[in-house]
Protein backbone atom coordinates (compact mmCIF):
# COMPACT_ATOMS: atom_id res chain seq x y z
CA UNK A 1 0.00 0.00 0.00
CA UNK A 2 1.46 3.34 -1.01
CA UNK A 3 2.11 6.12 1.45
CA UNK A 4 -0.46 8.40 -0.25
CA UNK A 5 -3.18 5.77 0.07
CA UNK A 6 -2.35 5.29 3.77
CA UNK A 7 -2.58 9.05 4.34
CA UNK A 8 -5.95 9.20 2.55
CA UNK A 9 -7.32 6.31 4.63
CA UNK A 10 -6.08 7.86 7.89
CA UNK A 11 -7.56 11.25 6.95
CA UNK A 12 -10.87 9.61 6.06
CA UNK A 13 -10.93 7.77 9.39
CA UNK A 14 -10.22 11.03 11.24
CA UNK A 15 -12.66 13.15 9.22
CA UNK A 16 -15.68 10.83 9.32
CA UNK A 17 -16.34 11.38 13.07
CA UNK A 18 -15.86 15.14 12.64
CA UNK A 19 -18.36 15.20 9.76
CA UNK A 20 -20.85 13.08 11.72
CA UNK A 21 -20.53 15.31 14.78
CA UNK A 22 -20.99 18.38 12.58
CA UNK A 23 -24.10 16.91 10.97
CA UNK A 24 -25.53 16.05 14.38
CA UNK A 25 -24.81 19.58 15.66
CA UNK A 26 -26.55 21.09 12.62
CA UNK A 27 -29.59 18.85 13.14
CA UNK A 28 -29.81 19.87 16.82
CA UNK A 29 -29.47 23.54 15.91
CA UNK A 30 -32.25 23.18 13.33
CA UNK A 31 -34.45 21.43 15.91
CA UNK A 32 -33.88 24.31 18.33
CA UNK A 33 -34.79 26.84 15.65
CA UNK A 34 -38.00 24.92 14.82
CA UNK A 35 -39.07 24.71 18.46
CA UNK A 36 -38.23 28.38 19.03
CA UNK A 37 -40.29 29.41 16.02
CA UNK A 38 -43.17 27.17 17.11
CA UNK A 39 -43.70 28.70 20.55
CA UNK A 40 -43.28 32.22 19.15
CA UNK A 41 -45.87 31.45 16.49
CA UNK A 42 -48.26 30.06 19.09
CA UNK A 43 -47.82 33.18 21.19
CA UNK A 44 -49.36 35.15 18.32
CA UNK A 45 -52.64 33.28 18.98
CA UNK A 46 -52.58 34.48 22.59
CA UNK A 47 -51.74 37.98 21.40
CA UNK A 48 -54.72 38.12 19.03
CA UNK A 49 -57.14 36.98 21.74
CA UNK A 50 -55.72 39.35 24.37
CA UNK A 51 -56.01 42.25 21.96
CA UNK A 52 -59.63 41.27 21.27
CA UNK A 53 -60.25 41.09 25.02
CA UNK A 54 -58.70 44.51 25.56
CA UNK A 55 -60.87 45.91 22.76
CA UNK A 56 -64.05 44.57 24.41
CA UNK A 57 -63.37 46.23 27.76
CA UNK A 58 -64.09 49.87 26.71
CA UNK A 59 -67.44 48.68 25.32
CA UNK A 60 -68.16 46.92 28.60
CA UNK A 61 -67.28 50.06 30.57
CA UNK A 62 -69.31 52.36 28.31
CA UNK A 63 -72.37 50.13 28.59
CA UNK A 64 -72.09 50.02 32.39
CA UNK A 65 -71.42 53.76 32.78
CA UNK A 66 -74.98 54.69 31.90
CA UNK A 67 -76.26 52.61 34.79
CA UNK A 68 -73.45 52.99 37.34
CA UNK A 69 -72.85 56.75 37.30
CA UNK A 70 -71.68 56.71 40.94
CA UNK A 71 -68.95 54.10 40.27
CA UNK A 72 -66.38 56.32 38.50
CA UNK A 73 -63.56 54.84 40.62
CA UNK A 74 -64.24 51.35 39.22
CA UNK A 75 -64.23 52.62 35.64
CA UNK A 76 -60.95 54.45 36.17
CA UNK A 77 -59.38 51.34 37.74
CA UNK A 78 -60.47 49.19 34.80
CA UNK A 79 -59.21 51.76 32.28
CA UNK A 80 -55.83 51.99 34.03
CA UNK A 81 -55.54 48.19 34.30
CA UNK A 82 -56.44 47.80 30.63
CA UNK A 83 -53.75 50.32 29.64
CA UNK A 84 -51.15 48.43 31.68
CA UNK A 85 -52.26 45.11 30.19
CA UNK A 86 -52.11 46.53 26.67
CA UNK A 87 -48.58 47.89 27.27
CA UNK A 88 -47.50 44.50 28.64
CA UNK A 89 -49.11 42.72 25.68
CA UNK A 90 -47.18 44.87 23.23
CA UNK A 91 -43.89 44.21 25.04
CA UNK A 92 -44.53 40.46 25.04
CA UNK A 93 -45.53 40.59 21.37
CA UNK A 94 -42.15 42.15 20.56
CA UNK A 95 -40.32 39.32 22.33
CA UNK A 96 -42.48 36.24 23.03
CA UNK A 97 -41.02 33.99 25.68
CA UNK A 98 -38.86 36.72 27.23
CA UNK A 99 -39.01 36.01 30.99
CA UNK A 100 -39.50 39.62 32.10
CA UNK A 101 -42.06 40.43 29.41
CA UNK A 102 -44.12 37.30 30.10
CA UNK A 103 -44.12 37.89 33.88
CA UNK A 104 -45.25 41.48 33.37
CA UNK A 105 -47.98 40.30 31.00
CA UNK A 106 -49.29 37.70 33.46
CA UNK A 107 -49.31 40.25 36.31
CA UNK A 108 -51.08 42.88 34.18
CA UNK A 109 -53.71 40.39 33.01
CA UNK A 110 -54.29 39.26 36.59
CA UNK A 111 -54.86 42.86 37.70
CA UNK A 112 -57.22 43.47 34.78
CA UNK A 113 -59.24 40.36 35.64
CA UNK A 114 -59.59 41.54 39.24
CA UNK A 115 -60.89 44.90 38.06
CA UNK A 116 -63.37 43.27 35.68
CA UNK A 117 -64.58 41.01 38.49
CA UNK A 118 -65.18 44.12 40.62
CA UNK A 119 -67.30 45.63 37.87
CA UNK A 120 -69.27 42.40 37.48
CA UNK A 121 -70.20 42.50 41.17
CA UNK A 122 -71.72 45.94 40.57
CA UNK A 123 -73.49 44.68 37.45
CA UNK A 124 -75.05 41.82 39.43
CA UNK A 125 -76.46 44.36 41.88
CA UNK A 126 -78.06 46.43 39.07
CA UNK A 127 -81.01 44.51 37.55
CA UNK A 128 -81.52 46.91 34.62
CA UNK A 129 -77.86 46.61 33.59
CA UNK A 130 -77.86 42.87 34.22
CA UNK A 131 -80.70 42.52 31.68
CA UNK A 132 -79.25 44.98 29.14
CA UNK A 133 -79.03 43.32 25.71
CA UNK A 134 -75.71 44.94 24.83
CA UNK A 135 -74.21 43.86 28.17
CA UNK A 136 -75.40 40.29 27.57
CA UNK A 137 -73.72 40.26 24.15
CA UNK A 138 -70.50 41.65 25.62
CA UNK A 139 -70.63 38.99 28.33
CA UNK A 140 -70.88 36.26 25.70
CA UNK A 141 -68.04 37.73 23.62
CA UNK A 142 -65.83 38.14 26.70
CA UNK A 143 -66.43 34.57 27.84
CA UNK A 144 -65.68 33.23 24.35
CA UNK A 145 -62.50 35.29 24.17
CA UNK A 146 -61.40 34.15 27.63
CA UNK A 147 -61.86 30.52 26.59
CA UNK A 148 -59.79 31.12 23.46
CA UNK A 149 -57.06 32.77 25.56
CA UNK A 150 -57.04 29.69 27.79
CA UNK A 151 -56.67 27.27 24.87
CA UNK A 152 -54.00 29.44 23.22
CA UNK A 153 -52.11 29.72 26.53
CA UNK A 154 -52.11 25.94 26.94
CA UNK A 155 -50.78 25.38 23.40
CA UNK A 156 -48.11 28.06 23.92
CA UNK A 157 -47.02 26.60 27.27
CA UNK A 158 -46.79 23.11 25.74
CA UNK A 159 -44.55 24.49 22.98
CA UNK A 160 -42.40 26.37 25.53
CA UNK A 161 -42.02 23.14 27.52
CA UNK A 162 -40.85 21.27 24.40
CA UNK A 163 -38.39 24.06 23.56
CA UNK A 164 -37.00 24.35 27.10
CA UNK A 165 -36.64 20.57 27.40
CA UNK A 166 -34.72 20.44 24.13
CA UNK A 167 -32.46 23.40 24.94
CA UNK A 168 -31.60 22.00 28.38
CA UNK A 169 -30.76 18.52 27.05
CA UNK A 170 -27.15 17.56 26.43
CA UNK A 171 -25.55 18.24 23.99
CA UNK A 172 -28.18 20.69 22.65
CA UNK A 173 -27.56 22.96 25.64
CA UNK A 174 -24.06 23.62 24.27
CA UNK A 175 -25.47 24.69 20.92
CA UNK A 176 -28.19 26.76 22.63
CA UNK A 177 -25.59 28.62 24.68
CA UNK A 178 -23.32 29.12 21.67
CA UNK A 179 -26.14 30.73 19.68
CA UNK A 180 -27.76 32.56 22.62
CA UNK A 181 -31.00 30.58 22.72
CA UNK A 182 -32.18 31.40 26.23
CA UNK A 183 -34.88 29.75 28.26
CA UNK A 184 -38.43 30.74 27.30
CA UNK A 185 -40.94 31.79 29.93
CA UNK A 186 -44.35 30.20 30.32
CA UNK A 187 -47.46 32.36 30.31
CA UNK A 188 -48.43 31.52 33.88
CA UNK A 189 -51.27 33.10 35.75
CA UNK A 190 -50.72 33.27 39.48
CA UNK A 191 -54.15 33.22 41.04
CA UNK A 192 -56.58 30.32 40.47
CA UNK A 193 -59.38 32.76 39.57
CA UNK A 194 -57.38 34.12 36.65
CA UNK A 195 -56.64 30.65 35.31
CA UNK A 196 -60.29 30.52 34.35
CA UNK A 197 -62.43 33.01 32.49
CA UNK A 198 -63.68 35.74 34.82
CA UNK A 199 -67.18 35.08 36.13
CA UNK A 200 -69.41 37.45 34.20
CA UNK A 201 -72.64 35.49 34.24
CA UNK A 202 -75.84 37.51 34.47
CA UNK A 203 -78.13 34.55 35.19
Amino acid sequence: MSTILIIVVVLAILLIPVVLIGMYAVSQYNKLVRLDQRYQSLYSDINVQLQRRHDLIPQLVNTAKGYLKHEERIFKSITDARRQAEDARQKAEANPGDPEAMKQLAAAEELLNKQISGLMIQVEDTPELKANENMLKLQEQLETTENKVGFARQAYNDAVRAYNTARESFPTVIIANMFDYGEAEYFEVESPEVRQAPEVSFD
